[in-house]
């Protein structure tokens, strides 16, 4: 309806400091209170003196080739001081040297160093993240948002405003630095967009995000949290959902959404409401020290254009229609991959996880995944070819090209439910949590999805192993993570033997062995 709008509207941000795919991206310590309190952080930035929560966006183009330049000039002993990146949604075809996680495809950056992320966008596009993928690290604040804009995004009718300021990120935020924080600490407050309040605390600015009535604004919802999931909603107005995960959907209007660590959904938002101020609410799970609205905590504001200068006074009306997963379904090609019958896989795979509080650590079918110290893609480089000579043993699980996977993950284990993440593809969710029926029609395609509070569950997933490289596959509460709670897939292992990263990514081992930065922390 609004085209020319649409493109004016989306050059606007590149003045107010996004930054673009060939950048540089600075790793700092800072001290900062985004909910009153003060305490040391590790953050990302365009510089080094820049450095901000959340991170700064990332934003560019389908088709666009990132060249992103992270420079480690970390100090503070208190947390890790080596880091690294991780693209959180995009697939890194042919780049698996670029997908971040400590262990699975890289060594640590070390302080003082710098690494070049140089990969290719050539047929995603949608609401993505960024966060370091070494230890608990990005706990501390090294998380962001990332955009890849669609000229031809098919839902581009449907809504005017499309810009920096219409990504919402939400967070739990920590007082304590993550290394000293505890096994499974609990999380002082929630921010979104980086600003939010802590019981007992001093009444801290919250967000403001503003509307001009009778606009259509795609708002893109990033949860970018350690552990906690949110409702989130808006008072007074309805969302329609148009992608999840990176995976444009049909339209689907809710009042609310329940939203995982690492999940993302882009909705439409009618500013069709009396100019005034409006509560943004995002409740969250148990794992934080106040779950209510109290005093402004766990909430921002939605403030009309012309609005007065206050917080709002509006109620939250009771939400009947909480987005279920089941209710969403890809806009195209929307079949689950293989014969349409449970187990009818070409290898079919089911996690058996439980929590050994002897040891402290998760256990999936058997084995404890700890990060190695010589990364599982260098180890396929070296010459290992089978799941047996790979490390962990238990953990990786070799795949064969051009095969269909399924796997199933239980419900209601310990700490459940877990929120898992699956590197370098998207999948289908042929069996959701809370639904006992499967769908291999029209299943919503994602690459996070939560595996269910309840022992009845069994979600169960399809993909198609058509990227080679090692991909891990983990719960995205970060904690849980650190415990142990993954499996990596070497997927297509002849020929992730053929690749060749660069120099750079070959000296990132032996320079973090020989400066040991974080001692016992990692």
């Amino acid at each position: 309806m609004y085209p020319l709008t649409i493109l004016l509207l989306s050059l606007l941000p590149i003045a107010y400091g996004r930054i673009d795919p060939t950048s540089d991206l600075h790793i700092v310590n800072k001290v900062i209170s985004p909910d009153g309190f003060s305490r040391s952080t590790v953050l990302a930035g365009k510089t080094a003196a820049s450095g901000s929560f959340p991170g700064p966006l990332i934003a560019g183009f389908k088709g666009a080739n990132f060249k992103l330049n992270v420079i480690n000039s970390l100090t503070d002993s208190s947390m890790v001081r080596g880091t690294s990146i991780h693209w959180h949604g995009l697939f890194q075809s042919g780049t698996p040297w670029a997908d971040g996680p400590v262990g699975v495809t890289q060594c640590p950056i070390i302080p003082g160093q710098s690494f070049l992320y140089d990969f290719k966008v050539p047929d995603q596009a949608g609401t993505f993240w960024y966060h370091s993928h070494y230890s608990t690290q990005y706990c501390d604040g090294l998380r962001g948002a990332l955009v890849v804009y669609d000229p031809m995004d098919p839902h581009r009718q449907e809504y005017d405003i499309d810009d920096d300021d219409t990504v919402i990120t939400l967070a739990d935020w920590y007082h304590t630095p993550a290394p000293s924080a505890g096994i499974i600490p609990i999380a002082n407050s929630t921010l979104i967009n980086g600003k939010g309040r802590y019981p007992g605390g001093y009444p801290s600015p919250l967000a403001v995000i503003s509307v001009r009535k009778d606009l259509r604004y795609r708002f893109r919802l990033i949860a970018i949290s350690c552990e906690a999931n949110y409702v989130f909603s808006i008072d007074k107005h309805t969302m329609t959902v148009i992608e999840a995960d990176g995976v444009n959907v049909q339209p689907l209007t809710v009042d609310s959404i329940q939203i995982f660590a690492g999940q993302r959904y882009s909705f439409v938002l009618k500013a069709n409401q009396s100019v005034d101020n409006y509560w943004i609410r995002a409740k969250p799970s148990n794992s934080t020290a106040f779950s209510g609205f109290d005093g402004g905590a766990n909430s921002a504001i939605l403030r009309y254009q012309d609005a007065p200068i206050r917080s709002p006074n509006t109620t939250q009306a009771p939400n009947s229609n909480l987005l279920l997963e089941t209710s969403l379904h890809p806009l195209v090609s929307p079949a689950a991959p293989g014969v349409p019958i449970v187990g009818a896989a070409d290898v079919s795979l089911n996690l058996d996880i439980v929590a050994d509080f002897d040891i402290l650590k998760f256990i999936v079918n058997g084995a404890v995944y700890i990060p190695p110290t010589v990364p599982v893609l260098l180890q396929i480089l070296s010459g290992a070819k089978k799941a047996q000579d790979l490390f962990p043993v238990g953990t990786i699980y070799t795949l064969p090209r051009n095969k269909v996977i399924e796997v199933s993950i239980p419900g209601g284990t310990v700490g459940a439910p877990h929120p898992f993440h699956l590197h370098g593809h998207a999948f289908s969710v042929v069996r959701s949590a809370g639904n006992s029926t499967y769908n291999f029609v029209n299943p919503i395609q994602r690459d996070v999805v939560s595996t269910g509070g309840a022992t009845t569950d069994n979600v169960t997933i399809r993909f198609t192993t058509d990227n080679p490289g090692p991909w891990i596959f983990h719960c995205h509460i970060d904690w849980h993570l650190e415990l142990g709670l993954a499996i990596v897939f070497a997927e297509d292992v002849p020929d992730v033997a053929k690749f060749n990263p660069p120099s750079a990514w070959d000296r990132l081992c032996p320079s973090f062995d020989v400066a040991n930065p974080d001692g016992n922390l990692a």
